[in-house]
């Protein structure tokens, strides 16, 4: 589990100036600082003497009024746990700054366009012999950095909003109740500062992941809209450029991981609420260190801000572990454990037979998602979690002997129902899990449909046939009664 759960510390090697490139201390202490780490982004870590040097940069003169604009905006925030206007700022911001290798953000031109979508119209084309589960893609987009910010923040602001929350009203319960509306205006403003220490570090997250991710599902969960894939040629550029493999090839192998991950989503209806209810579920253990909190209430003059910036600095927001959490982020391992195996070994079958580099390229996205690469970090970061190698790997092996048990449609069955994926168990024993019988939930789901519909409708003109039926019986009925009559007036 990550040491910085709630994004509260700058991600490491983060630019301490735009201009210079100077880089903080991982720890967020500072340079030759020996103290701890910094949990907020604000202080001498982030920018000497200044506190809000990490939002406002170098403080020249000439940024003095935006940089009190800011402040103002900050304080006078009333709305969620996050400052996603703040966030959104900030991310933008630290996108055009561009990467600490000098890489700046661009405008997507027409030829990379016409690549992206020719790219993932063929990883479609492939894919359809790896899978029985057809395309996901209703359109393919190619984005800048600046792009990917705009269209994943809706998915981040419901990743991360239910953590912040939980913090946020930790805030508002560390006084007796008749002594809240005493202190309404100091814990809005503590509550409005929360939601400005969250906003300006997910924005500063998001804006440093911008600069490292090649499509919208880098993380296993679907960050874009939904049914369109994405990728940045920006960032694929860089992603291969020291692995001498023919950039074609490269830009092919991270179409098929999209287009096989958008497959997943799209034909997997409950997945996604499956996935970010885990960390929902994660969100509801979270315990914040309250004692803090009461100490910073008591204590806190109006007059001295610092005093708060100072006891946020001793971290007053560490979680404390519980049964709760554990069973969320074991649920939300195993998920994606269980979506990054699949599409690895999906991608695996599609590329081997095609691509010269597969192996290579395979090889090359497991270690950096195995090794907490940026992606993997900014997500440990922002809700406490970080897949463990060991998983994805067997995962991947798992999904390759079922299709070689299964078959294709036995295996992407799995997918139809929750309780048939295998858990964490079973990635330990995957040829128990393989061979064992297999569950059929189709009839339980159609007596459930049943019920949940009422009684079958009689199909359009039954009415009426039913009505012609019973006149022909009623006919019938009649004429053998007068028969009988005859007859017996025939033998008196």
């Amino acid at each position: 589990m990550s040491d910085t759960p709630f994004g509260f510390g700058l991600p490491p090697e983060e630019p301490d100036d735009g201009d210079k490139g100077k880089k903080n201390d991982p720890t967020g202490g500072g340079q030759g600082s020996g103290g701890p780490a910094n949990p907020l982004g604000f202080g001498p870590g982030a920018g000497g003497d200044n506190p809000f040097a990490a939002m406002f940069g170098s403080m020249n003169p000439n940024d003095l009024g935006a940089a009190f604009q800011q402040l103002g905006q900050m304080l006078s925030y009333e709305g969620g746990p996050v400052n996603w206007d703040m966030a959104k700022q900030i991310a933008r911001q630290t996108v055009s700054q561009g990467t600490p290798d000098g890489s700046k953000d661009a405008s997507v031109g027409p030829a990379e366009r016409a690549s992206v979508d020719e790219a993932l119209r063929l990883a479609d084309l492939w894919l359809d012999g790896a899978t029985s589960l057809p395309s996901g893609s209703v359109s393919s987009v190619a984005w800048s950095r600046a792009e990917w910010v705009e269209a994943t923040l809706p998915a981040w602001q419901q990743l991360v909003d239910p953590v912040a929350e939980r913090v946020g009203l930790a805030m508002g319960d560390v006084l007796p109740e008749e002594m809240q509306a005493m202190a309404g205006p100091l814990i809005g403003m503590m509550r409005s500062m929360g939601g400005a220490m969250f906003g300006q570090q997910i924005g500063q997250a998001v804006g440093v992941l911008a600069g490292e991710v090649v499509g919208s599902t880098d993380i296993g969960l679907p960050l874009g809209p939904a049914g369109r894939a994405a990728l940045l040629p920006l960032n694929i550029e860089r992603f291969g450029k020291d692995l001498s493999v023919p950039q074609d090839e490269v830009r092919l192998y991270l179409a098929l991981r999209e287009a096989a991950h958008q497959r997943l989503f799209a034909h997997v209806p409950w997945l996604r609420s499956h996935l970010f209810g885990a960390v929902e579920g994660y969100a509801r253990g979270i315990k914040v260190d309250t004692s803090k909190l009461e100490d910073v209430v008591g204590q806190f003059d109006p007059s001295q801000p610092e005093q708060l910036q100072e006891a946020l600095q001793q971290g007053m927001f560490q979680p404390e572990e519980t049964p709760e959490q554990k069973a969320a982020l074991a649920r939300l391992e195993t998920a994606l454990a269980l979506v990054e195996g699949w599409v690895d070994a999906v991608v695996h079958a599609a590329a081997k037979s095609r691509l010269t580099s597969a192996d290579a390229l395979r090889e090359t996205m497991r270690r950096r998602r195995a090794s907490g690469g940026p992606a993997e970090q900014t997500f440990a970061t922002l809700i406490g979690l970080q897949l463990r190698p060991r998983r994805l790997r067997d995962a991947s092996r798992l999904w390759a002997s079922l299709t070689d048990a299964r078959g294709l449609d036995g295996r992407d069955a799995l997918w139809e129902h929750p309780d048939m994926l295998p858990t964490a168990h079973d990635l330990d024993d995957p040829d128990g899990f393989v061979h064992h019988e297999q569950l059929d939930f189709s009839e339980l789901d159609k007596m459930l449909g049943e019920a949940a519909n009422g009684p079958r409708k009689p199909a359009p003109g039954a009415d009426a046939q039913d009505k012609q039926d019973k006149q022909d019986k009623q006919d019938t009925a009649a004429d053998g009664d007068n028969s009988s009559d005859g007859k017996d007036d025939t033998d008196k």
